[in-house]
């Protein structure tokens, strides 16, 4: 990839990083919704209004002049109250001092933790279909994504599958639970499967818990880090961009044993110094005052906008995998006219104004070419909208 100056002269970038990232289709897909003035389905932005704690917890902060460098890890606040809430909701017990690091966003723990833990080369098998972010972040960092691909539509997966995926290179793997783009909630069983793979081939175990408050149909969320034996061996991230609706805030966290979140953190003070300071103090006031009723009437609001997308997808044929966990859903859209996702997803745009990931954004070969990502983190009325345009379909 070459770019020219103004003299003429031709100037390349990184043959090793740079040429193997491509600009993400969600980012791809809404900048062609705002060219069309149409409903962005394809982003998971949130539009949902913040808790008031939070913001009047980061207000607060600005009011008392909180907008200087923090500690490289984070506000002493912030890392005690994650610990309490690791200890309560996870059932992981954590230093604050020694075994927590706050990082801009959770993309950006999962990023410095790359960083810190892998070496050019090594191998990190994801379940596939997965979050496109991942797979770019261990190319950025030189590290190579192996695959399990998970069957619809449960997005089912057997001990078998992690056999055939390991190699001698193979240095760790990533479970996102609940998944983004599938919606699927990992149960107790693959859990323990993936515990049992990772203890035999002694692997690391990055996770992403980011929509671990997104639960569907009697769902429980279990974190990785609190099965036996595998805190040891567990780097747990996840943040509060999700949860409080405040996306653009980049406030995440990870979690630890003390020598590797001590190099996460350094890695991190290197590439964003801190998490945004007065921010910090957002999350401290939600996690703080914000009680369960909070969380579990989070569950049941997206769990009715879940439905309500899924049934209209269902009314026009485009048959919805049902999420059992985030805020995202796979929809069959092979009676779409294109040859493959991206031509079906412009389709889907050109005939509705909304805007839609093709699924070959979540897969490494094909099997994604007849699907598309919805995103139902949206007002009422927005989806309202969105659901009555889809209605054009029929």
């Amino acid at each position: 990839m070459l770019a020219q100056t103004q003299n003429g002269k031709m100037l390349r970038v990184s043959t090793q990083r740079a040429e193997a990232i491509i600009q993400s289709e969600i980012r791809a897909m809404s900048i062609e919704c705002e060219k069309v003035q149409g409903i962005n389905l394809a982003q998971g932005v949130c539009d949902t209004p913040l808790p008031r704690p939070v913001a009047e917890g980061a207000k607060a902060a600005i009011g008392r002049d909180c907008n200087s460098y923090t500690r490289y890890d984070g506000i002493d606040e912030l890392r005690s109250a994650i610990a309490q809430k690791l200890c309560t909701y996870n059932r992981i017990n954590a230093d604050p001092e020694t075994q927590i690091t706050v990082t801009s966003g959770s993309t950006g723990a999962f990023y410095c933790a790359c960083l810190a833990l892998l070496n050019p080369g090594d191998e990190v098998i994801l379940f596939e279909p997965y979050y496109g972010y991942h797979v770019n972040t261990l190319r950025a960092t030189q590290a190579v994504p192996a695959y399990v691909t998970m069957q619809p539509p449960d997005w089912s997966f057997t001990p078998d599958d992690l056999q055939a995926a390991v190699t001698a290179r193979t240095k760790a793997i990533l479970v996102n639970t609940p998944a983004n783009p599938s919606g699927k909630v990992f149960t107790a069983t693959e859990l323990e499967w993936i515990a049992d793979f990772a203890t035999n081939h002694d692997l690391l175990v990055f996770t992403d818990e980011i929509y671990e408050y997104f639960l569907y149909d009697s769902r429980t969320h279990i974190s990785p880090a609190a099965l036996p034996g595998m805190a040891e061996r567990t780097i747990t991230i996840s943040g509060f961009s999700k949860t409080y609706s405040i996306t653009g805030w980049r406030i995440g966290y990870s979690c630890c044993q003390p020598e590797w979140a001590r190099i996460i953190g350094y890695m991190h003070d290197l590439v964003y110094v801190c998490a945004p300071s007065p921010l910090q103090w957002g999350a401290v006031a939600g996690l703080n005052e914000l009680n369960a009723q909070f969380y579990s009437d989070l569950a049941l609001e997206y769990r009715a906008k879940r439905n309500q997308l899924c049934h209209a997808l269902e009314e026009i044929g485009l048959n919805p995998c049902w999420p059992q966990g985030a805020y995202y859903v796979l929809a069959d859209v092979s009676r779409l006219p294109g040859n493959n996702s991206k031509d079906r997803a412009m389709y889907l745009l050109k005939q509705t104004g909304i805007a839609a990931v093709p699924g070959s954004a979540f897969f490494h070969g094909t099997g994604g070419e007849n699907l598309v990502r919805l995103c139902y983190a949206k007002t009422d009325a927005e989806l309202d909208s969105a659901c009555e345009r889809l209605g054009a379909l029929r």
